[in-house]
């Protein structure tokens, strides 16, 4: 009889005490081990073993009254590892293998007061490309970054975007009705494709990146450029679709996914 995947490398003791943790994380009271055991329709002594484990390691607390809480260690070890760089650790093997498949380079872009900042970078693997350089802060109302950062965002955070944005080098007077059109465009289609306003003979396609509160994070960009000569490579829609993934891909990582097996393999070389 086959197995499923999902259950044959299950850890039970594991996920008695992740279920602690997370009724812990729901409760708004401390809770006794009676009042945890009935919860989680387990006995006493399963739960008094996985909670004394919890409280030596000093992810829950103990209260004089027998009474248990979660204590602020999972939360400080989550602080240890920003959301910038799990999303560069992820993302970029990610967009490697992107690129060698379409022969595009792809950039992620990410808002930082005001400005907008490209935080990863990656080249295409043929003799040439358009590759945007790790550190370049480019326009908010002029690129497909700028706008799908801005389009994801509530009233008051896209004023305070517009409000303390500086213009970069090159970004055309701000247009604020014009600005706002285009956002409601990208809305509706859920993405950024269009000519490039910066570069000739450049189309811009952008892609949101949400985290799990459903705020926009990041922003996967590619400048694509037609080949043109008798190599064949992937052609713009073929481009559109392996990056529209690979953002839908790196959301639903953040939503509580994995990495497939070939990242996982591409990563360890």
């Amino acid at each position: 009889m086959p197995t499923d995947p999902e259950t044959k490398y299950r850890a039970p003791a594991l996920e008695k005490g992740l279920d602690i943790i997370e009724l812990l994380s729901d409760s708004h009271d401390e809770m006794s081990q009676s009042e945890i055991a009935r919860a989680l329709d387990r006995s006493q002594s399963e739960i008094y073993r996985m909670l004394s484990t919890l409280v030596r390691r000093g992810y829950v607390s103990r209260t004089s009254g027998d009474r248990y809480s979660l204590s602020l260690k999972l939360f400080s070890t989550a602080q240890r590892y920003s959301p910038i760089n799990r999303l560069l650790e992820v993302a970029t093997p990610k967009m490697r293998r992107a690129s060698r498949k379409v022969w595009q380079s792809c950039h992620l872009g990410m808002e930082a007061g005001g400005s907008i900042v490209i935080v990863s970078s990656v080249e295409s693997p043929g003799n040439w490309g358009l590759a945007i350089r790790t550190g370049s802060v480019i326009g908010l109302c002029n690129t497909g970054t700028g706008r799908v950062l801005a389009a994801f965002r509530s009233e008051e955070e896209l004023q305070q975007l517009i409000t303390t944005h500086t213009p970069a080098v090159g970004e055309p007077e701000f247009d604020e009705p014009v600005f706002r059109a285009e956002l409601q465009k990208i809305r509706e289609l859920g993405y950024y494709k269009a000519k490039s306003e910066t570069t000739l003979g450049v189309t811009n396609l952008s892609f949101p990146i949400f985290h799990p509160s459903g705020e926009i994070v990041a922003v996967l960009s590619c400048p694509f450029l037609e080949r043109v000569d008798a190599m064949r490579t992937a052609n713009l829609e073929e481009t559109e679709q392996a990056y529209r993934q690979l953002a839908d891909d790196l959301t639903a990582y953040f939503r509580g996914g994995s990495l497939d097996d070939e990242d996982i393999a591409h990563d360890r070389r």
